[in-house]
């Protein structure tokens, strides 16, 4: 999963595990239009149980490899497998596996919240017997249990966010696809899209998800993709991307009387170093804190603004 100047980090560890431990798996997708690469030698591997955050700026590519992983765009070349199953020769199978929540609404606004909900449960061919507690059991784990009865049209822009997310749950797939879920969200309600995901994973889903909040993503994803002009160029936690960037890290001492110190370290061993040293002249040491580089500060640091 190399490319020229890419960083890498630690999905390529999980692509030497076995495959059961893989939710999805994406080998040398590309998508062509014309002389326009969307996607250009992709590889990503994903982890089951991760809350994995695709981001880059317009363009990039995000969108284009959503839809291929959602079995709606076919390759130009290149594999994709979701928790096993290939969307180019097995659909079907891979949209029983897949939830996908695009960047647009997608909710019918002549329906009650029930009846949309029921409407899709009729598409994934669940039993009707069991739709009742199956819709009533969504709208409570996405907080809209009060609006059961309301028109789809007479909720907010949020709500819809959230009957969109219940939508894409109906069938209990294992991995969900998200497409900027939280575009134009106020912040209680990217709050709580953040919440509900952390805890979508901790009911055992695996979440990929694209954002322009960076801020947010950093705070749940157990690992990021950065992509520029359809290319990967990094994978990893924030931090391990930024240890490979270079640079060090930066260590917060703040003294009693509230004199701060800032001072840049390599390695683990040196901020021992630092602490011991600082301990052994006698400081009044009550903070002691390494101050990593955020997801803003290594998306300026390695993307550099292409437009394909």
């Amino acid at each position: 999963m190399t490319t020229v100047g890419q960083v890498t980090g630690p999905s390529e560890e999980v692509a030497a595990g076995s495959p059961p431990d893989l939710a999805v798996k994406v080998e040398g997708l590309t998508k062509r239009y014309g002389e326009l690469f969307a996607v250009r030698d992709l590889d990503l591997v994903v982890p089951r149980g991760a809350i994995f955050g695709l981001i880059g700026p317009n363009g990039a590519g995000k969108s284009t490899t959503f839809l291929a992983l959602a079995s709606l765009l076919t390759p130009t070349s290149g594999k994709v497998e979701i928790a096993g199953c290939d969307p180019a020769t097995d659909p079907r199978g891979v949209r029983g596996k897949l939830g996908y929540m695009p960047d647009v609404m997608g909710v019918y606004d002549n329906l009650r919240v029930h009846e949309y909900l029921a409407f899709f449960a009729g598409a994934y061919r669940v039993p009707r017997t069991a739709w009742p507690a199956l819709i009533d059991g969504l709208l409570e784990l996405v907080d809209l249990s009060g609006k059961r009865e309301a028109m789809v049209d007479s909720l907010s822009r949020g709500m819809k966010q959230r009957l969109s997310l219940a939508r894409a749950l109906v069938h209990d797939p294992e991995v969900l696809v998200l497409d900027e879920p939280a575009s134009g969200l106020d912040p209680r309600a990217r709050v709580e899209l953040r919440e509900l995901l952390v805890e979508l994973r901790a009911m055992g889903k695996t979440v990929v998800v694209s954002s322009h909040i960076l801020a947010e993503l950093e705070e749940m994803c157990t690992e990021v993709a950065i992509m520029e002009a359809g290319r990967l160029l990094a994978v990893g936690t924030p931090r391990s991307i930024g240890d490979q960037l270079g640079g060090g890290r930066t260590i917060r001492v703040r003294l009693a009387g509230g004199e701060v110190q800032e001072h840049a370290v390599v390695t683990e061993g040196d901020q021992q170093a630092l602490l011991a040293r600082l301990v052994a002249e006698g400081l009044p040491v009550v903070e002691f804190t390494e101050t990593s580089s955020g997801l803003e500060d290594l998306f300026l640091r390695i993307t550099k603004g292409v437009v394909q």
